[in-house]
């Protein structure tokens, strides 16, 4: 089965600046997110994605585009990617939102939470999931079981994701750590998925490459963890 990095996008402006930036336009990667996004092409280029696909929204583009680069392909963009729409607390301040009463709800229980003016976090769940499988899908159909590809999207997204592959309810997706620059990787298989890595920030990728063996075996976990992905033993 195909194999997805998740990656978030590097550090930006309104990540320094304690900001909500949800959909605003125009906010762009700082100089420390520049280079995670430098070094993300570095790092995951010789992996050959079959795809790369991405938010619409700039610091995600501004993350993917040297790793498309690298490997001569265009980005695609998915809107299903996009950031959460927080509506009315879009561009506000962290520190005022904590002292709202939904800010309680958005914590211990993130599946009864909508925003204002904006979508409910299973909102946003459902569309991001639906959009990861549908291109994971389709990679598999067009490029075969052993394609690796990666799409760039924001923290709540990618967590929602996580938690859907991990069988966790919405309300348990606040556990989930996805810092700026990391890379998260799922391979679904027949049976279940697998959570492969989760918040990489460097290191070795060979976890990332393809899996080989029976198609029939792949959905299988291998009992007592196994001696991991080649190239670590």
């Amino acid at each position: 089965m195909p194999t997805v990095l998740l990656i978030r996008h590097g550090r930006s402006t309104a990540n320094t600046s304690g900001v909500l930036a949800g959909r605003t336009p125009g906010i762009a990667l700082d100089e420390r997110g520049r280079e995670q996004a430098e070094a993300l092409a570095r790092r995951l280029g010789g992996l050959k994605p079959a795809a790369v696909v991405s938010s619409p929204l700039q610091r995600c583009l501004e993350t993917i585009t040297p790793l498309a680069e690298a490997c001569g392909l265009p980005v695609q963009i998915e809107d299903r990617l996009a950031e959460c729409d927080y509506g009315e607390w879009t561009g506000r301040t962290i520190r005022s939102l904590m002292k709202e009463r939904l800010w309680r709800t958005v914590q211990a229980h993130p599946s009864g939470a909508a925003f204002p003016g904006g979508e409910s976090l299973t909102q946003m769940a459902a569309r991001t999931v639906a959009a990861v499988r549908e291109w994971d899908h389709r990679v598999g159909a067009e490029h075969g079981p052993g394609a690796v590809w990666a799409l760039c999207s924001h923290g709540d997204p990618i967590k929602a994701v996580v938690a859907e592959a991990l069988g966790l309810h919405l309300d348990l997706f606040q556990r989930i750590v996805v810092d700026p620059g990391s890379v998260t990787a799922i391979r679904w298989t027949e049976l279940r998925p697998f959570l492969v890595k989760l918040n990489d920030t460097g290191g070795d990728i060979d976890a990332y490459r393809p899996v080989k063996g029976r198609r029939r075996r792949s959905s299988e976990a291998v009992v007592g963890g196994g001696a991991g992905p080649p190239g670590t033993h």
